[in-house]
């Protein structure tokens, strides 16, 4: 049985549901975009695997849980999944892939450089990658889980680093999204305020953990309680794609290897 931490939001807790449904919305968005032959790292319960695999030749995913992906083996047999903590891949071949997606991934990677490297020697020319990431610019308080997080630029640097062309888009919202994020700050705000040495960006990640989920599974329940349907309701399609990554919550980003 998997472990809901509020680091594998599950759609099975109500609590999680704006979250849920806010990374649900980076597939639905790659569905106007894989084909053939896709690798996915960090596939984490199948959300990729139950929108993104009838819609492809080939559907190989990766990720570091291995009790995760045994339940998928069962329930897609169809499919590829291997336990890996990565970079690098070593057994994936250089151009193997016609698109690689790895949605909120590369905030947990220590050598994010390799990383994006790796993406790269695995497509196939011509091929690309989709990624997103929190923009750090919304981020309510320092996530021990993430190695860091990143602006725009900083991710499109890094990115032009490896790839040929770099498209930089976002995962937005309506105003229902950002009436669950000004609620959800003003929450963390009341928590954060009792941090009089500023510990969260002081103390080691590690030390962090256990405290952050706790109080972050709080919180989430605290929202629940308070709004209700507020966050009961709030739906994939209330996030929006958007060209301008500034004002998104997720940085959306399509990486080109040459033809």
């Amino acid at each position: 049985m998997a472990t809901y931490t509020t680091e594998i939001t599950s759609d099975k807790l109500i609590s999680d549901n704006p979250i849920h449904q806010r990374l649900l919305k980076a597939y639905i968005v790659a569905k106007d975009y894989v084909f053939g032959d896709l690798l996915e790292i960090g596939c984490g319960e199948g959300r990729g695997v139950e929108v993104l695999g009838p819609l492809v030749n080939h559907y190989h995913g990766m990720d570091k849980i291995g009790d995760i992906l045994e339940i998928l083996k069962v329930k897609h047999p169809d499919f590829v999944f291997e336990q890996a903590v990565l970079p690098p891949m070593p057994g994936l071949k250089d151009n193997t892939f016609d698109v690689v997606v790895s949605f909120q991934v590369i905030e947990h990677i220590p050598d994010d450089l390799l990383y994006l490297q790796e993406i790269y020697r695995v497509l196939k020319p011509g091929g690309f990658a989709l990624i997103s990431t929190p923009n750090i610019r919304f981020s309510l308080s320092r996530n021990p889980w993430h190695i860091r997080e990143y602006t725009p630029d900083q991710l499109q640097e890094l990115c032009l680093k490896v790839f040929d062309k770099v498209e930089t888009k976002g995962i937005g919202g309506n105003e229902k999204v950002w009436e669950y994020h000004r609620a959800n700050k003003l929450s963390v705000e009341r928590i954060t305020k009792w941090d009089f040495l500023n510990l969260q960006y002081r103390l080691p990640a590690g030390l962090l953990k256990i405290p952050y989920e706790i109080l972050n599974r709080f919180n989430r329940n605290k929202l629940h309680e308070k709004q209700g349907k507020a966050v009961e309701e709030i739906f994939h399609a209330d996030y929006l794609f958007l060209d301008d990554p500034t004002e998104a919550l997720d940085l959306f980003y399509l990486l080109h290897k040459k033809a």
